[in-house]
């Protein structure tokens, strides 16, 4: 494996990633508890030669919690096996970034069509006349 490519963009190189590998809770039994299948990975984004500043920015702004500390952090445990926990880790982490890098819709102003500014004035019409129903009669 030599790194993650990132359809697109640009391929994380392998030196950048840092992996850890623990026992898991998921299925399997015994071996579950004796194997070390859970795979961490990390990938200290902040400091990855592979992005520029702006890209670095918006992974920060997207990837929410998972990016504490300039660090993006992935863990698998779903399958018995390390190597397949690896594969989806991967799979994940690029998904993230290329959901990350993918550039907002711009939003374009629009007006309320006629009928639904003339239903808003009947719908505030309606609601007026059933508080003023509601008030005490004058006499």
């Amino acid at each position: 494996m030599d790194g993650i490519d990132i359809p697109g963009h640009f391929i994380i190189p392998e030196d950048e990633l840092e992996w850890e590998f623990s026992t898991s809770g998921g299925p399997g039994g015994q071996h579950a508890n004796r194997s070390a299948t859970r795979v961490e990975l990390r990938w200290d984004y902040q400091h990855s030669r592979a992005l520029s500043l702006a890209e670095k920015t918006r992974i920060k702004r997207k990837a929410g919690a998972r990016a504490g500390g300039g660090v993006l952090r992935i863990t698998s445990d779903r399958s018995r096996s390390q190597h397949r926990n690896r594969l989806e880790a991967r799979d994940r982490l690029a998904v993230i970034v290329v959901d990350a890098l993918r550039p907002d819709k711009i939003r374009r102003a629009t007006k309320p069509s006629r009928s639904a500014r003339e239903k808003r004035r009947e719908d505030k019409r309606r609601r007026g006349e059933t508080k003023r129903m509601r008030q005490r009669p004058e006499y």
